[in-house]
């Protein structure tokens, strides 16, 4: 739905302070590794979150387990058919660091936050999806240690190719913030159609995200018979100052990210919304920087009823049409305003004869826009 533009998307990559990228491994089955792991993780306090995805079955693979480590090890069990409080009562006392090693099956792979478990035993993990096995890395690794995740397949049964690339995937993308890129590589394993699925997905690569959902919409607009707005064909003149100063914003990241949001303002809600946003962020916006959001509405309303180019000078202030047809989009308007003219030959202009400050033509501009979109 994000991605075709139904709802918007977000992408959180900056991760909490003193977390370390946890260490991931997929390798055979092997009771040693296993062992090995828990015990290692055991000798500096901590605790194992060990999953086994078969309800039938999980107690005599925790006996077996249990034998491995030793009677001396706390070992618990968790799934979803135990009773509710036994189930609670398991929890909690992992929670509470009485259990050392949980085995349990995917239940555990949303909310609980255990920061002394830092080490991860997936048992058979080639049967689970791969948004299911990054839910599960994310139990682990959510405090300042290291953290280590083991996904193991058994060597004896034929591997699909499906569950090749979700393995192959759980271990390319583990550095913080990856959530997105397995969610892409997840709609490339199990497909999405030509559209958004690995068939176009080359396509998306080399154009970026933004430029080709921006591109997708647009298509899908025309299909629709929706017209789009494309303020690149608006050119802007003015002599008015309207920039973000680095003595406003020193951060050239900030400034690059704040430009690309103003060039996107597009109603007069999101004029007001943005500045309001400037202001939480960095204190009072100068008037340099107000100008620059006003007059991106301009262009962006501007774009909207068939301007090509506006002027917004000390001596000239004037919008030029694309074509003859376009003055329809300004025509009642015009005719409120007294000090406003426009010539009708192959490339209409509108001209505003007043003589009032810079600042002041930069919202009459404005407003006349605003007015003849209502």
């Amino acid at each position: 739905m994000s991605l075709t533009g139904i709802r918007d998307i977000s992408v959180i990559s900056t991760p909490p302070t003193n977390r370390i990228t946890t260490l991931v491994q997929v390798v055979e089955y092997s009771p040693t590794v296993i062992k090995n792991a828990i015990e290692r993780e055991l000798d500096r306090g901590g605790q194992v979150l060990v999953i086994y995805n078969k309800v039938e079955s999980i107690y005599n693979y925790a006996s077996q387990l249990r034998e491995l480590l030793g009677k001396q090890v706390v070992l618990d069990v968790a799934h979803g058919q135990m009773e509710k409080k036994s189930l609670e009562d398991a929890i909690f006392r992992l929670y509470n660091g009485q259990t050392q090693v949980l085995v349990a099956t995917t239940l555990i792979e949303n909310g609980v936050d255990l920061p002394n478990a830092n080490t991860l035993v997936v048992v058979d993990a080639d049967m689970l999806g791969l948004s299911q096995l990054y839910q599960l890395k994310g139990r682990i690794g959510r405090s300042d240690k290291q953290a280590y995740a083991y996904f193991m397949f058994d060597r004896r049964k034929n591997m699909g190719e499906n569950a090749y690339k979700r393995l192959q995937a759980i271990t390319e993308f583990t550095a913080m913030g990856s959530g997105f890129k397995i969610a892409m590589r997840d709609l490339e394993i199990r497909g999405a159609g030509n559209v958004l699925g690995a068939e176009q997905s080359g396509h998306m690569q080399k154009v970026g995200y933004a430029l080709y959902v921006q591109l997708l919409n647009e298509a899908v607009n025309e299909l629709k018979g929706i017209s789009n707005m494309n303020s690149g064909d608006v050119r802007i003149e003015t002599s008015a100052d309207a920039y973000i100063p680095t003595t406003f914003i020193d951060s050239y990241d900030l400034r690059i990210r704040l430009y690309s949001k103003i060039s996107k303002i597009s109603s007069f809600k999101e004029l007001s919304q943005t500045i309001e946003q400037i202001q939480n962020i960095c204190g009072s916006v100068p008037k340099e920087v107000s100008n620059l959001c006003k007059i991106a509405l301009i262009k962006n309303l501007g774009a909207r009823l068939g301007a090509k180019k506006i002027s917004i000078k000390d001596r000239d202030v004037s919008i030029t049409l694309n074509d003859i047809k376009s003055i329809e989009n300004f025509a009642d308007t015009i005719a409120t305003y007294n000090y406003i003219e426009y010539g009708s030959q192959q490339l209409p202009i509108i001209t505003f004869n007043k003589t009032i400050d810079i600042d002041n033509k930069i919202d009459m501009v404005l407003n006349f826009l605003l007015e003849c979109t209502e």
